[in-house]
């Protein structure tokens, strides 16, 4: 807010002050309120439109006919008004006709007036009414008046809501929810099951004082929230469960910066400058940034602003006074946290021995949180719409994200269900624990490799908790999606050095970066504007062989990470064999160069593909001959084959894995390959389910690279399983497909006594 943004929102906090403090009737102040907005910034119409009854209603106006006021009404999404209060969003227009949504009332009089600008009136999250103003002559208005509307707006909160005349905002007691049971779906964040009592993070710090008495006491309070929390983050750093290194802490550096950001701190100063109390202007600041979220397409970048939302919230408590968060107040029972969305930070403040789970309104694979919360092992259910207006504090849950959903207030079958699949669960878990130094040998004698997927530091503890054979897929981009800025080539070697160590003897696979389309980075302008289809857009290998600067920096640490060792490269989203050629060749210069220097080299560099791209199994003549191994990624090689975005919830479930297009297709990809004695194996999802696992094994494929939660399952099917049998039948089944193949695939298993979850 500049300082004429500042001073014009002053003069009108002022003059609103004394009309606030006066002993007259809510109506009578509204009018005078629109009075002085529209006297202040020289508008011809203001007026304000409140919530009522689900409507908005026409309470003030100084412009239009006044038998208008209280008979105008617009339903949310009707009209400019009803745009601004649903979208929670501001209006600034030269020419309201020629908004989509404008919508004509011929009982104001407006159709004198062309320029139009409007402004929520939030309270608690929530648009309940709207402030606007007109003006006779085509034009937009100043952003400085706009600020000054969006300041008084804050200030017309407090008193409509005091003077009870907008909806009831809901409680978070039961009246205005259901008491019986009710299931939720959402997004599988971080699989598992928990159970306990639901908790709310965050308590709504309401703001009810928002003009200051005296601005420069209001700034200290300011200045001394901003020193508390900053050592509060400063010592959640240095006592970290997981340590001190591995990208949980690059998460956290990222969440530091921002409660270092000095724009942060200046916004909130301007807001001060303007009249508003400390609490008011944080909340003002606040809103901007909610403001922007809704209009931020990169999901990237909207989970760097809820680590921006998640201090607002921090800073709010310490400013207000208030014990704040549900961690700052302890657990006292077995708990699932709600929250619209969560920081980092504030996740690692809860007590681990009786926080259970944690259902999220937002949330994404990628946020700061899902990273940690994953490291912890902490359940997480996200994308649960309308989860804090349906469920009620202290409301028993059962969490089951392996099966993406939430149970409130269940009933005693539904408990006993749980119960007795989280049970069921558990004594799996601790078979599959015995099974740990087991080899995956099948019945007849087959022995497959049986590789975890990782992409953290702390991943690779995986390996010796199952006695995978290794990681066939080190997914490098993870430590550049939690990175405030583009990781330094010795940030880099560090993190696949370690990875290397902790490793052993058994192999590592890394896969270059695959960054771009919908993994994003926001330091990183990949595309000039938003690709409509990232999934096959400028993303992996093409993006790497353009950026080439980024691909020899990562080259070079990854063979300097691994001297003396054996190093497993593997390129992503190959499409033909020059972009595998082009690739190497990169990787060879910087060999070169490391070697002209006299520096140790590793002993050995296997490179690989992996195999997404349909187009790359119609030239693997060409290619096979060129590569070390080729591992096939069954989750964007579907959604290829099939022409199916997976990430469209209407066709995640429509398309099978089992399906014999796809089985056909991988068959003839493992021939070839048998043929050109190259290794192939599959690290897709595809291959951590066991129906799924035991037709790839069937199909020929000897090699997969699971998550570590599905060694212990598909381990438990291959020891069981005779493959003897299964891949004659299997010969048998894609010749002649059956009408169903996993009904099939499923009543063979059960009649062999195949071990399938």
């Amino acid at each position: 807010m500049s300082q004429t943004s500042a001073s014009a929102a002053r003069e009108i906090l002022k003059r609103l002050h004394d009309v606030m403090a006066a002993r007259t009737p809510a109506q009578a102040k509204l009018n005078s309120v629109v009075q002085i907005i529209g006297e202040a910034l020289n508008s011809e119409v203001c007026s304000i439109y409140l919530l009522r009854d689900g409507v908005l209603e026409l309470y003030a106006t100084r412009g239009l006919k006044q038998e208008a006021v209280h008979v105008t009404k617009l339903a949310l999404g009707e009209g400019l008004v009803g745009t601004i209060a649903e979208a929670v969003e501001t209006l600034n227009l030269d020419e309201a006709t020629s908004h989509p949504n404008f919508a004509y009332k011929p009982e104001t009089g407006e159709e004198l007036y062309h320029s139009f600008a409007g402004v929520p009136i939030v309270r608690r999250e929530r648009a309940v009414g709207v402030l606007a103003v007109q003006h006779a002559e085509p034009r937009r208005y100043e952003e400085v008046e706009i600020e000054a509307l969006q300041t008084v707006a804050m200030v017309l909160a407090e008193l409509i809501a005091g003077a009870g005349l907008i909806d009831g905002l809901g409680t978070t007691g039961r009246g205005t929810r259901d008491t019986g049971p009710l299931r939720l779906s959402g997004l599988k964040l971080v699989e598992g099951m928990g159970r306990g009592f639901a908790v709310y993070h965050q308590p709504r710090v309401v703001v009810e004082h928002t003009v200051a008495e005296d601005t420069e006491a209001e700034r200290h309070r300011v200045y001394s929230a901003f020193a508390k929390m900053r050592e509060q983050i400063d010592k959640m750093m240095r006592e970290a469960e997981f340590g001190t290194a591995g990208e949980h802490h690059d998460v956290l550096a990222t969440y530091k910066m921002f409660a270092y950001d000095e724009g942060w701190g200046r916004r909130i100063n301007e807001a001060i400058d303007s009249g508003l109390t400390a609490e008011a202007a944080i909340e003002r600041v606040q809103q901007r940034t909610r403001m922007r979220m809704r209009e931020i397409d990169d999901p990237l970048l909207a989970d760097r602003m809820h680590d921006l939302e998640d201090l607002s919230n921090r800073l709010l408590r310490i400013v207000a006074g208030q014990l704040g968060t549900a961690a700052q107040m302890g657990l006292r029972q077995d708990s699932i946290l709600i929250a619209r969305n969560l920081g980092p930070a504030e996740l690692l403040e809860y007590d681990k021995r009786r926080l259970k789970g944690v259902i999220l309104e937002e949330g994404s694979l990628t946020a700061h949180v899902t990273i940690v919360a994953r490291a912890l092992g902490i359940p997480v259910l996200g994308r649960v719409s309308d989860v804090r207006r349906t469920v009620a504090d202290g409301d028993p849950l059962l969490l089951d994200v392996t099966q993406g959903v939430a149970f409130v207030r269940p009933t005693p079958p539904m408990e006993e269900a749980f119960e007795a699949k989280q049970a069921l669960s558990q004594k799996r878990r601790a078979e599959f624990a015995a099974m740990r130094d087991l080899p995956p040998i099948s019945v007849d004698g087959r022995r497959i490799a049986l590789m975890v997927n990782a992409g953290l530091r702390d991943d690779v503890a995986a390996l010796d908790v199952t006695g995978a054979d290794g990681i066939g897929l080190f997914r490098t981009e993870f430590q550049f999606l939690v990175s405030a800025t583009l990781p330094q080539r010795e940030r880099q070697q560090r993190l696949y050095r370690d990875v290397l160590d902790v490793a052993g003897d058994r192999p590592v696979v890394f896969r270059t970066v695959d960054i771009g389309g919908d993994k994003a980075l926001p330091y990183m302008d990949h595309a000039p504007q938003q690709e409509e289809n990232p999934a096959m857009g400028w993303r992996a290998l093409r993006l790497a062989l353009e950026r080439d600067a980024l691909m020899k920096a990562q080259a070079r640490a990854l063979l300097e990470a691994a001297a003396g060792r054996t190093l497993n490269v593997m390129f992503p989203m190959v499409s033909e064999p020059w972009e595998f050629d082009q690739a190497q060749k990169l990787f060879d210069a910087q060999r070169a160069w490391i070697s002209s220097r006299n520096r140790m080299l590793p002993t050995q560099i296997r490179y690989g593909t992996m195999l997404e791209v349909p187009a790359l199994a119609e030239v693997l003549d060409i290619l096979l001959p060129k590569i070390d191994f080729l591992s096939i990624g069954t989750n964007d090689l579907t959604q290829f084959l099939f022409a199916a975005d997976r990430a469209n919830p209407k066709l995640a479930e429509r398309f099978d894995w089992l399906s014999p297009a796809i089985l056909r297709f991988l068959r003839r990809v493992v021939v070839q390959c048998d043929d050109a004695n190259v290794p192939v194996g599959v690290c897709g999802e595809m291959g951590g389910r066991t129906l799924e696992a035991m037709a790839l094994l069937g199909l020929g494929i000897e090699r997969l690279s699971i998550t570590p939660a599905a060694v212990g399952p598909v381990k438990a099917m291959i020891r069981s399983l005779d493959l003897s049998r299964l891949r004659p039948k299997m010969a048998e089944w894609l010749a002649l497909p059956p009408e169903n193949m996993r009904t099939t695939l499923r009543e063979w298993a059960e009649a062999e006594g195949v071990a399938i979850s």
